[in-house]
């Protein structure tokens, strides 16, 4: 199977390690085990572990944390949810499970390469929705009704929107119900970033899970729950749609790792208080990055409503690949270029990582951008 290269991931690789400060990080700024054994009120996770036979464990995921998943929900049980290996591996084995050559696929773009590139790689007749400024980076309905023949397989979205941070509330998943419904389509939406809404106590929007009948909700432990390391993520979706996603499933995954459940289950446990740090965080530092944008007359967005990231426009006569690359190499500032998400002319920043990493890279880019448009001049 041939697939194209994964633009995003490369460019993590190959720069991550090499920059002083990272505003490419799409993470709420990971927690330690320190801090997530301080907010449990474990004092000696050793009792806990030692004990623990390192088996392959429950094959599904454990019962205790597949019962926690569940309740980030609405109207789901345990039998609705599989534990997989990060977001990443519930994407894909969605699409592998749902997706055939020649059936058709759409996908929002912006969004997470693989939603586009699997299908694509797999013969899918894959249709483009480009998310635009015009509508606040939200899907064009009408656009995607016209793309939403009968007998179309699957829609792909992502909400809260990476790298944008649109957000489609309630009322709005519910318009794309419909039109999926009309078609006769699943629904896909990666909400890997649920949980960080700028406004509500919760911070955290409808799921497409609990709003449609062949809807699939995939998610993680990365972004919003700050713990990316685990490497868990999950698939919330009808009984049947789980169970063919777990013949998939037993080829490339059997299980996943016995202490990165178990570090899981701790963290869902204690959600209430890693949700307030990362509405602390979000929340505080995207009113830093608005009034930076405020004050650059080079850069233009689309404010986020959620996530972790931003998109921005920039007025300068150079490729997204080049402005990074020498940013990086003269500043120690890593962000991501358009070009890596097919977004050419745009910047993507993370921007929920420390505060003071956040001002000081802020500020270097600021310098960074005098220095370019003075020398264009």
């Amino acid at each position: 199977m041939k697939i194209r290269d994964f633009g995003v991931e490369i460019w993590m690789n190959k720069y991550e390690t090499k920059c002083e400060l990272n505003l490419a990080e799409t993470c709420v700024e990971s927690l330690t085990i320190a801090e997530l054994l301080d907010m449990s009120g474990i004092n000696d996770i050793g009792q806990q572990l030692k004990p623990l036979k390192l088996t392959y464990g429950e094959i599904e995921g454990s019962v205790r944390l597949r019962s926690l998943v569940a309740d980030l929900y609405e109207n789901q049980k345990i039998e609705n949810v599989v534990i997989t290996h990060g977001a990443i591996g519930a994407n894909a084995l969605v699409h592998q499970t749902l997706v055939e050559r020649g059936d058709r696929v759409i996908s929002v773009l912006p969004t997470y390469q693989q939603h586009y590139s699997i299908p694509e790689s797999i013969g899918a007749d894959t249709q483009i929705l480009k998310l635009t400024e015009k509508t606040g980076f939200l899907p064009d309905l009408e656009e995607l009704k016209k793309l939403a023949t009968p007998g179309t397989k699957l829609i792909a979205i992502n909400n809260p929107n990476n790298p944008t941070g649109s957000l489609m509330d309630r009322a709005y998943l519910e318009r794309i119900v419909e039109i999926a419904r009309a078609c006769g389509a699943w629904i896909l939406c990666d909400e890997v970033y649920r949980g960080t809404d700028q406004e509500g106590e919760l911070g955290m929007t409808a799921s497409i899970a609990d709003l449609y009948e062949k809807g699939i909700s995939t998610g993680s432990m990365s972004k919003t729950y700050s713990l990316a390391g685990l490497r868990l993520g999950w698939i919330v979706a009808p009984k049947e749609l789980i169970h063919a996603v777990c013949i998939h499933r037993d080829y490339n995954t059997i299980s996943v790792g016995m202490l990165d459940d178990h570090f899981a289950a701790i963290a869902l446990e204690n959600k209430d208080k890693i949700l307030d740090r990362s509405h602390r965080i979000t929340r505080n530092n995207l009113a830093i990055l608005s009034d930076w944008v405020d004050g650059e007359p080079l850069i233009s967005w689309v404010k986020p409503k959620s996530g972790t990231t931003a998109l921005l426009k920039y007025d300068l006569p150079i490729s997204s690949e080049e402005f990074c690359v020498r940013l990086l190499e003269q500043t120690g500032v890593m962000l991501t270029p358009g070009s890596a998400m097919d977004m050419e002319g745009y910047l993507r920043i993370g921007y929920t990582n420390g505060e003071e990493v956040l001002r000081e890279g802020l500020g270097r880019l600021s310098q960074f951008l005098k220095n370019v448009a003075a020398s264009a001049a």
